[in-house]
């Protein structure tokens, strides 16, 4: 099973980490966000990746070929973009890294890795800025269930505000300062596709989310898969310092490896 992370944009609301690198390759507890979904998917064993690159994709190519330096037991086989991570007790992946524009959107972003996938039951994608824990095993049972083109993870936003609950009376029951899960769901960029979804996608101006999205909705190719333990972007210098508290705390939800 092959795992698709975009990571090519220019992650212009966290300017103050992306100025020079590339979303993706913000580090949270040292490891670029990047690892940290690998990670995940890998947990999964779902080890073979391919990263849709842009915006500074230098950076990252350079992390993978600096991995083996990084890690004494591993073993590294390059060739065109191609890193095949072997003899590592810790990860066996398969990293395809594709160049899919600077300015691509991101419904185009996909289409251009198209010609990898065609052979594939389904294939997993995701945003390289957020992280998540949840079942993927049931994820792909659901959407083999449903039978939809799309299923995506739906998830409740983490609340900007406090929340507070209040009595009748007028007196406040209890203050939560920063909720982890505020009301209604949002798309939490977990998805599983059938590669039929590259007949929605017209080319590089085409936005996965309002483009493609909205005419899987209208056709009912799009089920919302809902079973998950933690969610959160990093969109921001806020998010990135929550998730770094998570981690240095020892509290990161979405670690579910050892």
């Amino acid at each position: 099973m092959i795992a698709v992370i975009l990571a090519g944009g220019l992650g212009s609301r966290l300017s103050e980490e992306t100025h020079n690198k590339p979303k993706p390759m913000v580090e949270i507890g040292g490891k670029p966000i990047l690892w940290h979904i690998m990670k995940i998917y890998a947990s999964h064993n779902i080890r073979e990746f391919i990263i849709c690159c842009g915006y500074k994709q230098n950076k990252i190519k350079q992390y993978f070929k600096n991995y083996s330096k990084k890690n004494s037991n591993t073993k590294i086989i390059h060739k065109n973009n191609f890193f095949e991570i072997i003899k590592n007790k810790k990860e066996t992946w398969k990293v395809r890294l594709v160049n899919t524009g600077l300015k691509t959107l991101t419904g185009g972003r996909l289409k251009r890795v198209r010609k990898y996938l065609k052979n594939e039951e389904f294939f997993f994608f995701t945003y390289g800025d957020g992280v998540a824990k949840l079942n993927m095993k049931s994820q792909i049972k659901f959407h083999r269930q449903n039978k939809k083109i799309c299923t995506v993870l739906a998830v409740s936003p983490p609340s900007r505000y406090g929340a507070l609950e209040i009595k009748k009376n007028g007196e406040v029951k209890t203050f939560d300062e920063k909720p982890e899960k505020g009301e209604g769901l949002i798309n939490g960029g977990f998805f599983i596709l059938s590669p039929q979804c590259f007949k929605y996608i017209s080319g590089d101006s085409s936005i996965w989310e309002t483009n493609v999205l909205t005419k899987l909705v209208k056709m009912k190719e799009m089920a919302a898969f809902t079973k998950y333990d933690f969610w959160h972007p990093m969109d921001t210098l806020r998010d990135k310092n929550f998730l770094e508290k998570k981690w240095q705390n020892k509290k990161a939800a979405w670690k579910n490896w050892k």
